[in-house]
């Protein structure tokens, strides 16, 4: 068994390198339409950040990089409720670590002006202008089925060794879908560590991405352990 500070080391490298390679193709990348990366590039960055590291450290960890996957585990009954708050507070310092970075270093261009910083939002803030509704119910859905695709791509009736695969292509999807919706949080680590570097109001609007990918996830655990779980397993 990894010791807790091992496995909080590996989920704030893991929310780390979410937030520095996903938002950071969308800051650093996205921002040229010549290199013709557009949202189709940067929803593959953030699935190929969730499965290149949960190869790396999620043998460690468990590979959550995301407060809501944490709890959704908890409440499916795949993880220890007394590791929540600690891995969830690695998970936050991970992800502000990897916003710091990020600014740090698209602000050593001259003339950059932070404006979103890849943040999520809804009405203004929403890339697509999407009302408060449509935002909160997006992102329950979607990280309800998230969820769905993690406890299922690790139940101990799925192929081993494929998860990371599966779990970054459903996060591709899940951004292709949403990133004009909400511009794709469902995770509230990399809602907060956007939010407080952008120079708009995202920070007044992250509370609906804690609230929203919370509740999906804590659903679709329940869910899963209610509906879909091998009870003999267990």
């Amino acid at each position: 068994m990894n010791s807790l500070s091992k496995r909080l080391a590996a989920e704030f490298f893991g929310t780390f390198w979410l937030v520095l390679g996903g938002c950071g193709s969308a800051v650093l990348a996205a921002a040229y339409p010549e290199l013709g990366i557009g949202f189709a590039g940067v929803a593959l960055a953030f699935g190929l950040t969730v499965l290149t590291m949960a190869y790396a450290v999620g043998p460690i960890s468990g590979g959550h990089f995301n407060p809501a996957v944490s709890l959704g585990l908890v409440v499916a009954g795949r993880f220890q409720g007394k590791d929540l708050l600690p891995y969830i507070g690695a998970q936050v310092l991970g992800g502000i670590a990897g916003a710091l970075t990020l600014y740090l270093i698209a602000s050593g261009k001259a003339g950059f002006v932070a404006g979103g910083f890849a943040s999520n939002g809804y009405d203004a803030l929403s890339p697509g202008q999407y009302s408060l509704g449509a935002v909160l119910l997006c992102e329950v859905v979607l990280t309800f089925f998230f969820l769905i695709i993690i406890l299922g791509a690790t139940d101990k009736r799925a192929p081993a060794g494929f998860a990371p695969i599966a779990i970054g292509l459903g996060l591709t999807l899940i951004h292709l879908i949403s990133i004009p919706v909400s511009n794709t949080s469902v995770n509230p680590a990399r809602s907060l560590a956007a939010a407080l570097f952008a120079d708009t109001a995202a920070l007044s609007q992250v509370w609906a991405f804690w609230l929203a990918p919370i509740a999906g996830a804590a659903l679709a655990g329940l869910a899963y352990k209610c509906l879909l779980a091998d009870k003999a397993a267990d």
